[in-house]
């Protein structure tokens, strides 16, 4: 690698020559030393793109001047060379952070090796990453053309999600954006999926439907509440998506095992006050208005959409016979994230603790109306970062912490995700529509039909008629509504944020995982 310097710190310096040459013909750039003291002295007054170091010199130790080293400079790095195969020594140089460890005798080969991993690590994964995901796209382009049913659309997204992950470092942004195409693909051709079978799902017809908001708890949770003789706990993380899950599972893998990694469909509209509702009721939102009117707020009546969950938590647990202690917690704010978690060994007397989390929900709001959030956040790799920077500090995980230090199970989920939203759709309606961004629903809506998403009878989807002409209207994809009146103004202040209420892989296939404490 060319103009890369290298500094070998060796006792026996002179015997490592020959491995010196290899390098420089490699085209590296090898400076010297035969001491610990003077190693840590070349570091302070040049630059150097790695450090070679002997366990064993005069002086110092390899370790000592390791620990010196990384004081300083603490992103160089630093691979160990040494005779010995002690385990404490072993232990010494790990503990202080080294990239590498090698047992002498080196090899010239081994060297090299050590090189590439550490220097050109990160270009050599982009080129293998790019590789195989050139490999994939084919075999992903061709899924989305077979006729899939829920199960391989939850594959198709994953497999999207993983590649999302994987290629969002690379510094080939070809690649991503080919990446980005494919999926706008999958998310055209899965709206249509859902529009061709919403109805028989939530109407129950047909066997061949998923889980989905209304039967979330009835699959996931209620047949793991006799598993142990330890609470249960069920956290649900307003608005997570499955990628948001992924970049926060290796945190919560040191605590917990993942048991089961699956995906849930949400309800339309892909709201809290429909979704949550839901999940609570185990009902459809029309199913809740008739059979429990008080716990039900329509959207143009005032107050809170969601003050009965756990009244409605309640109904659900006694339908279905499990007569057991519960308890639903709401979390809305820092002050009473600290505060359940400073309550939480009361709440290991209950067999099911529910918890609900609002954070990521904010968020996503706070996005759109700060401009400050808008620039900590401004595409979907930085929206995942604030949010695992977040949870990383949260009362939430210290809650999650305690869960596995008590040896509980949990479930973790949603209730539903949101779409960074793209492309601008033109609806009219009067002043009683509603403002979502994703879903429309009035008694004078005009629209292009080929546009949208549109139910006319909403009984039919299990929602509320509000009147006799009352229909709702989706979103599909990245799609948002825009009304003509002041057009270019609102396009330009809503294009880019990240919205929820349509249809898109991102709002419906929804994260639902079972925890087992280690």
């Amino acid at each position: 690698m060319a103009n890369t310097r290298i500094l070998w710190a060796d006792d026996e310096i002179e015997l490592l020559r020959p491995h010196i040459m290899f390098l420089e013909q490699k085209g590296y750039e090898v400076e010297t030393a035969n001491n610990g003291s003077d190693a840590v002295e070349m570091v302070r007054d040049g630059h150097f793109d790695i450090v070679f170091l002997d366990e064993q010199m005069p002086g110092i130790s390899g370790v000592e001047a390791l620990e010196k080293i990384k004081a300083e400079f603490p992103n160089l790095p630093v691979v160990m060379i040494t005779k010995s195969e002690e385990e404490r020594i072993m232990e010494d140089a790990i503990g202080s952070n080294i990239a590498d460890y090698l047992i002498k005798p080196v090899n010239p080969n081994q060297i090299l090796l050590s090189l590439k991993r550490n220097l050109e690590n990160k270009k050599l994964v982009d080129e293998k990453s790019t590789s195989k995901y050139q490999q994939e796209f084919r075999k992903i382009g061709m899924d989305l053309n077979n006729n899939l049913d829920y199960n391989e659309w939850v594959g198709v997204y994953k497999n999207l999600t993983r590649w999302e992950l994987e290629l969002q470092k690379s510094t080939d942004e070809g690649i991503k954006e080919v990446l980005f195409m494919q999926k706008n693909e999958a998310n055209n051709q899965f709206s249509r999926y859902v529009e061709k079978h919403y109805c028989d799902w939530v109407s129950g017809k047909g066997v061949n439907k998923p889980t989905m908001s209304h039967t979330v708890m009835r699959d996931k949770v209620f047949n793991r509440l006799d598993s142990s003789d330890k609470p249960l706990f069920f956290i649900l993380i307003d608005n997570l998506r499955y990628d948001q899950w992924k970049a926060i599972q290796p945190l919560i893998e040191s605590y917990f095992r993942v048991a089961d990694d699956d995906i849930y469909y949400s309800i339309l509209p892909t709201t809290t006050q429909y979704a949550r509702n839901s999940i609570f009721a185990g009902l459809m939102p029309l199913e809740i208005r008739r059979h429990y009117p008080k716990y039900w707020t329509d959207e143009e009546d005032e107050g809170t959409k969601n003050q009965f969950e756990g009244e409605l938590l309640g109904e659900q647990l006694r339908r279905y016979g499990k007569n057991i202690k519960y308890s639903y917690n709401k979390v809305l704010n820092l002050a009473a994230g600290r505060k359940l978690f400073e309550q939480m060994n009361n709440l290991m007397q209950n067999k099911l603790n529910v918890i609900v989390y609002n954070f990521v929900d904010m968020l996503s709001h706070a996005r759109t109306e700060m401009e400050i959030i808008r620039e900590l956040a401004d595409d979907e790799v930085a929206y995942r970062s604030l949010m695992l920077s977040w949870f990383e500090h949260s009362s939430l995980f210290d809650m999650m912490k305690f869960i596995a230090n008590k040896g509980c199970d949990a479930v973790v989920t949603t209730d539903h995700g949101s779409v960074w939203v793209k492309n601008p759709v033109k609806i009219l309606g009067d002043k009683a529509v509603n403002t979502n961004l994703r879903y429309k629903y009035g008694k004078s809506l005009n629209y292009n039909a080929k546009e949208v998403f549109e139910v006319k009878d909403p009984e039919k989807i299990f929602l509320p008629r509000i009147n006799v002409s009352t229909s709702y209207v989706f979103a599909r994809a990245n799609d948002f509504f825009a009304y003509p009146n002041n057009y270019n103004y609102y396009v330009n202040y809503y294009r880019n944020t990240f919205q929820h209420g349509g249809i898109s892989m991102n709002e419906m296939m929804i994260p639902v995982i079972h925890l087992k404490a280690k």
